[in-house]
């Protein structure tokens, strides 16, 4: 599904990635684990075209086995949530409106953009998967951070796609909104659908979560299976600190050692 070989990728004047390689097969579920800074959200910005890698001899990046994916093409296949998304839209916006713009890959409503009533529906429908029921004409301000959250969420699955990305879906989200959308994210993960997160906190890594990449300042330090990567060992010298990890039902925790 994903494919970066030997990958360089600047963010302004940085060089976030250096030789970067990285494959991701089609209905992988998999998480990236790093400290602030380590190149995970510009890693998503290069699969949503937000951002382009260097052009150089020997490296490409790939999306379903094409380094010339059509951005429409691509919007269809992959669902995108992200907090630079969640920020871009205005205050006013209605939460029927954010569902209804993942039609047409837009930010908000536009009267030039018209959705067909089987659209409406479909984004109504969204709104109850995402335990929104009731809230059409709720405006984009007067919804706390979990509800905007599970907007975008809705707005996301409007083309069903084959894959779901997510740059820390819980990031800024109390106890009970981070449960829940966690909650929402494991109905998600059937065999047929891919899912990528990026974190800092392992337990947003939820059970049905395989493999775990560890990201620091732009290289992969361990890529692997679930249990094998998320160590005592590894953790504590990914944050240079001591820590110790334990896992109960799937679900990994970590503490201070």
């Amino acid at each position: 599904m994903i494919e970066f070989h030997n990958v360089t990728a600047f963010q302004q004047q940085t060089r976030v990635l250096d030789g970067f390689s990285l494959r991701i097969e089609d209905g992988e579920k998999v998480a990236i684990l790093g400290p602030n800074g380590a190149g995970k959200s510009t890693l998503l910005k290069l699969i949503s075209r937000e951002l382009y890698p260097v052009e150089r001899e020997g490296s490409h990046l790939k999306l379903f086995g094409s380094d010339t994916v059509n951005l429409w093409d691509l919007r269809s296949r992959i669902g995108f949530i992200s907090q630079d998304l969640q920020d871009d839209y205005t205050p006013y916006t209605q939460a029927l409106d954010v569902v209804v713009s993942g039609f047409f890959g837009s930010i908000g409503a536009h009267g030039h953009l018209q959705p067909s009533e089987a659209q409406l529906q479909q984004a109504r429908e969204l709104l109850a998967v995402v335990e929104m029921e009731g809230h059409e004409r709720t405006m984009f301000q007067r919804l706390s951070t979990g509800q905007k959250r599970r907007l975008l969420l809705a707005r996301a699955l409007v083309h069903a796609p084959r894959a779901l990305i997510l740059d820390e879906p819980a990031n800024g989200l109390d106890m009970g909104a981070s449960l829940g959308m966690l909650r929402l994210l494991r109905r998600f993960c059937g065999a047929e659908h891919a899912m990528i997160i990026t974190t800092h906190h392992i337990d947003e890594i939820i059970p049905e979560i395989e493999r775990v990449v560890l990201l620091d300042r732009g290289r992969i330090v361990a890529d692997g299976p679930k249990a094998e990567v998320l160590t005592s060992e590894r953790l504590s010298a990914l944050y240079q600190t001591q820590l110790r990890i334990s896992e109960e039902d799937g679900w990994y925790r970590c503490w201070h050692a």
